[in-house]
């Protein structure tokens, strides 16, 4: 094969993949020394092979399915034994095989080997799947592996976060944790391409002036949208998080990865009919982000409108950086009554704050709303309410979801693409965007999802499935998230 190679292609530069069992060591073979004694160019990296089908005029296989990935990026293929694409009439063959006599198109035999003939299972789930979506999975995960590969050097991660954090960038990075950014000018000596990695909430000027001495890319990372079932001040795992370059989806007062997405990217016809699907399985699973609560029906009255003030923890980072005007429950909820006195008002407390463990309880009987709900899953009472007011909460892009109209009296990330109605104005979104677009950059494009068993990363699509699971499973605080919210409380 190599021979005719160079044969065939006088004066061509011949290059010689070697096998990745060949370089990793599971296997030998004689190639890597006939080709190095023909003056051929070795290829010894573990390198893609569409980046080679890029560089390349012909292909030159025995078996290899390169072969047939050289067909689908228009290559001319020689074959030298009889792989499954062979004697179709599409592939320079040196051997035949008298059954396959028909001659086919290279969509005939993609749907015959691809289609027809695999079958095809999620391996973290179990579940049968079609090829476009193990097609979707594998680009997903090759994207959070390429994004995460080099070194990071992060800082100010407590022992819990530790354990996860890794996961969330992936096989190909490598993690220096650092208790302060202070050690950032040791860590500089790891070489060029490292960056730092912190909690959103833990950058503060400081960390992002050392950043800058040591010329280190500053990277935040923080929970994701559809995170769990359990609450973080529990201590449960995240199953996503998001990591951003630029800044964090809810600081609103600068950019940040989702809003260049939202602002720049084109969504495919292909990713938007995902986010419809995904969007169409959350609401019919009735998830949300934290995923505890009750189910049951409200006792409403008729013939009013029925609005839903979801509570935050007014210490929040969502609050300081994404809510510049009203600050607190209690100066919201004064604002919606004061818009809607006629309404049915509905006040949910948040969940960390209902355990004792984050600020934003109101003081007293207060008469600006008319029911209080503590327990009731959030999805649930989606269903029964009109419209969201809400200063920044992940609330209102829920509410989207499902249809309701949303009112927002803070920037959240959702606010400004024409899909709610804003009490404020952010003059970077310019754009005006379907649900799905916002759904497919907000759940598909923007968060990285880790399956808690094998810690790879997984796709949106995947992470719902884990998350039912484990909700069927039932949610139960743990002993360690119970005496971590004591101690929180106590101090």
């Amino acid at each position: 094969m190599l021979d005719s190679a160079i044969a065939d292609n006088p004066g061509a530069e011949v290059l010689v993949k070697v096998h990745p069992d060949v370089i990793a060591g599971k296997k030998k073979g004689y190639l890597f020394d006939l080709a190095r004694e023909r003056n051929c160019t070795l290829i010894g990296k573990d390198i893609s092979p569409w980046a080679l089908l890029d560089a390349v005029d012909k292909v030159y296989v025995v078996t290899s399915q390169m072969g047939f990935e050289a067909l689908m990026a228009g290559k001319e293929v020689h074959c030298f034994g009889m792989p499954f694409y062979a004697g179709w009439g599409l592939t320079q063959d040196r051997v035949t095989c008298e059954r396959r006599g028909v001659e086919r198109s290279l969509e005939q035999v993609f749907a015959a080997a691809y289609l027809r003939y695999c079958r095809y299972i999620n391996p973290y789930t179990g579940d049968r799947c079609e090829l476009e979506d193990t097609i979707a999975l594998i680009a997903d995960q090759k994207r959070v592996l390429e994004r995460g590969r080099g070194d990071w050097q992060a800082v100010g991660f407590s022992r819990w976060k530790r354990g996860f954090i890794g996961r969330f960038l992936g096989q190909a990075a490598q993690m220096h944790y650092l208790s302060d950014a202070g050690e950032l000018t040791v860590a500089a000596a790891s070489g060029p391409g490292s960056r730092v990695l912190a909690w959103a909430s833990r950058v503060d000027d400081d960390m992002e002036r050392q950043c800058e001495s040591v010329d280190k890319a500053l990277w935040r990372i923080e929970d994701g949208f559809i995170r769990s079932v359990g609450l973080g001040a529990d201590l449960v795992d995240p199953l996503s998080l998001v990591l951003d370059s630029t800044g964090i989806y809810y600081d609103a007062t600068r950019a940040s990865d989702l809003e260049a997405l939202l602002n720049d990217v084109e969504i495919t016809p292909d990713l938007l009919e995902r986010a419809g699907r995904l969007r169409d399985r959350l609401v019919a699973l009735k998830l949300s982000k934290y995923n505890v609560g009750t189910t049951g029906r409200l006792s409403l009255p008729e013939g009013r409108r029925v609005l839903l003030i979801p509570g935050q923890v007014e210490t929040d980072a969502s609050i300081r950086k994404g809510s510049p005007e009203l600050k607190s429950n209690l100066e919201l909820l004064s604002a919606v009554r004061e818009a809607n006195p006629d309404a049915y008002i509905i006040y949910k407390p948040h969940p960390d704050v209902l355990t004792g463990g984050r600020v934003g309880g109101l003081a007293g009987e207060l008469p600006l709303f008319d029911l209080e709900v503590r327990d009731m899953s959030m999805p649930e009472l989606l269903e029964q309410v009109d419209e969201v007011h809400t200063l920044t909460s992940l609330t209102g892009f829920e509410a989207l979801l499902r249809g309701l109209k949303v009112v927002t009296y803070g920037l959240p990330f959702y606010a400004g693409w024409g899909l709610t109605e804003d009490r404020l104005h952010c003059a970077r979104r310019a754009r005006v965007r379907s649900l799905d677009e916002l759904v497919a950059a907000t759940l598909i494009l923007y968060p990285v999802y880790v399956d808690p068993e094998s810690g790879d990363p997984v796709n949106a699509e995947t992470a719902v499935e884990l998350l039912v699971r484990a909700r069927e499973k039932g949610y139960r605080r743990s002993l360690k998230g119970r005496l971590y919210n004591w101690i929180r409380r106590a101090s």
